[in-house]
């Protein structure tokens, strides 16, 4: 088989033209028989893979269990999850800020059944979209759930009865991830009681009060609708503090924003039991060192306590596919398993479990497997927590530029000084720059305030081409805009700022 596949040439560090190369594939078995590539799992990761496959020329298809592509993010996560942020965050605007604009409405109330009705359309909208992609680019979907017989088989156990066994020459593993259960909290969404973040996704009424279990990036964003929309939130975590993995500045600042929000945190605290009654769930927790026992009851129990590796059913002990103690596929520097024709990326490999990574594992894996040298830029994936203030951050925190001993420099900015904040009426946060103390070259950036999801891309795109501080300090960004706040951060870290 001859396909043409597009690679970049890079002139001066510049992507200025396309070129293309001619790659041979032969077949033991007759052509229509055999696939170029089989992606298993149709989330981000896979069908971003699939699609690219199909554009490189290769013979594709791509098999999932769920019946609708898009994975946990489109379907139970991400895409549903920021529907019903975004449904509270009107509500709430509604409700306690368009006064101060002039804005006056009364007995301003909140409809959930409409609230989930529009969260459905998006993801329905959005799943349809994959579909009409993997048509566009010759992608053949298989719906079913897919196992591994071979270096180059694949079974599927089809929906709607049967099975299929697919020839391929390579396959990727792309099945993503699922919710870490908690023993002493067992979840059961059909009750409506102790509901893990697809529960939480169709709670059909208000709740007075809600405990969320777990202070990471799924516990604080739905706690956050439900916040919004008046139901008293408590945190309970573990740790010490919240997200534990983020630069600890930017969380002690995102939980303090949290509690004048009305948000209650039990820190250094588990859960030891809990009992499903009439009147709620009543948890009884302890310190996380033990001792201190004590009981309270709720009307929910939100289970986030995170996820992992869904790889059940796939058969790769028989191949010899090593996985490591956290479950994860292990995979070398190009996604390659033990089984040369058999690779793995997105959740169920290490790294944070999030689209956006997967999606570049999926285009980095499909470029390896079509000849030309895929590549993932780990240093340049950004994280975002979708509550109101947003927050962001990419690159190295300042405790991790502090453990590997690396000397820099620190500049901040913070939104109060910002003039588009202010007339917008959202000054809470700051925007915070780590760059080299010798070179000045950006290392990381974090960020917490308003739209600080989508600012976070001018820091990646400074990490991925090496820019200084002084450089993005030194380009020009329009006034008035929340963007010069970042500029700022930079002019503060090389030198000084001028607003602040």
């Amino acid at each position: 088989m001859m396909f043409a596949a597009a690679a970049a040439v890079r002139v001066q560090g510049r992507r200025t033209a396309t070129a293309y190369a001619f790659r041979s594939f032969t077949s033991t078995t007759p052509l229509a028989e055999q696939y170029d590539l089989v992606v298993i799992g149709g989330g981000p990761g896979g069908y971003v893979a699939a699609i690219k496959a199909g554009q490189l020329g290769l013979k594709t298809a791509c098999v999932e269990m769920r019946g609708r592509l898009g994975g946990t993010c489109l379907n139970v996560g991400c895409i549903p999850s920021k529907a019903l942020l975004q449904s509270s965050h009107h509500y709430h605007d509604a409700k306690t800020h368009f006064a101060d604009h002039g804005i006056v409405i009364d007995n301003v109330s909140m409809d959930i059944a409409k609230m989930q009705t529009a969260k459905a359309a998006s993801v329905e909208a959005l799943t349809g979209g994959i579909e009409y992609l993997f048509k566009k680019n010759n992608v053949e979907y298989f719906k079913g759930k897919g196992s591994i017989s071979g270096p180059n088989g694949v079974n599927v156990e089809l929906l709607d009865g049967g099975t299929e066994s697919i020839d391929t020459k390579n396959i990727v593993i792309a099945t993503g991830s699922e919710v870490s259960p908690l023993p002493p909290v067992p979840v059961h969404n059909a009750g409506g009681k102790i509901v893990d973040s697809t529960g939480a996704l169709d709670i059909d009424k208000i709740p007075e009060t809600m405990a969320v279990v777990g202070g990471g990036v799924i516990g604080l964003e739905m706690g956050s609708v439900w916040s919004r929309l008046g139901t008293k939130v408590t945190v309970i975590e573990f740790m010490d503090r919240l997200c534990p993995a983020m630069d600890i500045e930017l969380t002690k600042k995102f939980q303090t924003t949290l509690k004048k929000q009305g948000f209650k945190f039990n820190l250094k605290t588990k859960v030891v039991k809990s009992e499903v009654g009439e009147n709620g769930v009543t948890l009884t927790t302890e310190k996380s060192k033990g001792g201190g026992e004590k009981t309270e009851t709720f009307d929910i129990v939100l289970v986030a306590t995170g996820r992992r590796p869904f790889t059940e059913g796939l058969g790769l002990e028989a191949l010899g596919i090593e996985q490591d103690k956290l479950g994860r596929v292990v995979v070398d520097a190009h996604f390659r398993t033990a089984v040369p024709s058999i690779y793995a990326i997105g959740d169920c490999i290490n790294g944070p479990m999030l689209a956006h990574k997967a999606e570049e594992e999926g285009i980095a894996v499909t470029e390896t497997i079509a000849g030309f040298a895929g590549h993932v830029n780990y240093d340049a994936i950004p994280g975002v927590i979708y509550t109101y203030p947003e927050v962001a951050s990419v690159g190295k925190t300042e405790e991790e530029l502090i453990e590997a001993g690396i000397k820099y420099n620190k500049g901040t900015f913070p939104f109060s000084a910002n003039s588009r904040a202010r007339a917008n009426g959202s000054t809470e946060g700051l925007v915070k720059v780590l760059a080299d103390a010798e070179t000045d070259k950006i290392l990381g950036a974090h960020i917490i305030g308003p739209n600080a999801g989508e600012m976070i891309a001018e820091a990646v795109i400074a990490i991925e081409y090496g820019a200084s501080s002084e450089d993005l300090a030194r380009t020009c960004h329009a006034h008035p805009t929340l963007s010069e706040a970042f500029k700022e951060a930079c002019m503060d870290t090389y030198d000084k700022p001028i607003h602040f």
